[in-house]
């Protein structure tokens, strides 16, 4: 005589969620390596035209994740001046976290970067990220695509530096469907891009989120072009946090 179990209603959800964020975790690592591949094409032509020769940028951690913080590796005989040329440049480039040289590499002293005043920076800095990549929603929805989880962290990156200035994020539609359909949209997905912001260290009350529906289309485009659904970050007032106890390492 077969005995049949019913699976509990519990087991199921649990067996569900992991599944689930099984597949959310492959998407990532995927989407990360996308991210490196484009990362090392740029840092190879960088280190290059900076006469790198032997110098590689190595874009993954020990346990093989993908980094936007790559290591660099060789070029022990090239002059200090050069070493520090390529490290330089490769840590610029868009989408980069910053680069050191690899422990075992004979070490370099880098000269200091100028710092460049204003919010102007930061505006470029996440305007050069969003030229190529958007960030991404569900279809007719404000819950953003996982596939956008790193272009968020780097937009964070990218705005840090002005933490404590008004930062303006204001979300655009294009012209298809009903007009106060797509500006309560924009609204949303601008308010859940500044919750992800917050999440990622941004002061959530120098974040403004708001949105324009249809009303500001790119210029050149007909208001129905799908490229008018966007994002759209604003640095429009300088104002320096001053440093805390918390803010100093080791402080305190």
């Amino acid at each position: 005589m077969r005995v049949l179990y019913e699976i509990p209603d519990w087991l199921r959800v649990v067996t569900g969620a992991v599944i689930v964020g099984c597949i959310a975790l492959f998407a990532h690592a995927q989407t990360g390596r996308n991210l490196v591949e484009r990362l090392e094409a740029r840092a190879e032509r960088a280190i290059a035209e900076n006469g790198g020769t032997g110098i590689t940028a190595d874009f993954t951690t020990s346990a093989g994740w993908p980094t936007r913080h790559p290591v660099l590796v060789g070029g022990d005989d090239l002059p200090d001046d050069i070493r520090a040329r390529v490290a330089r440049a490769v840590a610029d480039l868009p989408g980069v976290g910053g680069a050191h040289w690899d422990s075992r590499s004979r070490s370099v002293i880098a000269p200091e970067p100028e710092i460049e005043t204003g919010p102007f920076h930061c505006q470029r800095d996440v305007e050069t990220l969003l030229s190529v990549r958007v960030i991404r929603f569900g279809q007719g929805s404000a819950e953003i695509d996982p596939e956008s989880e790193i272009l968020l962290d780097e937009v964070a990156g990218a705005l840090k530096p002005c933490r404590g200035s008004i930062i303006a994020i204001t979300g655009h539609s294009d012209a298809v469907g009903d007009a106060s359909v797509n500006l309560r949209l924009s609204r949303e997905r601008a308010a859940a891009v500044r919750s992800e912001l917050v999440e990622r260290g941004l002061p959530r009350d120098s974040l403004r989120a708001t949105g324009r529906g249809s009303a500001q289309p790119i210029e050149g485009l007909q208001p129905e072009d799908p490229a008018n659904r966007r994002i759209e970050f604003s640095v429009i007032e300088v104002a320096p946090l001053r440093p805390t106890p918390i803010d100093i390492p080791d402080a305190g």
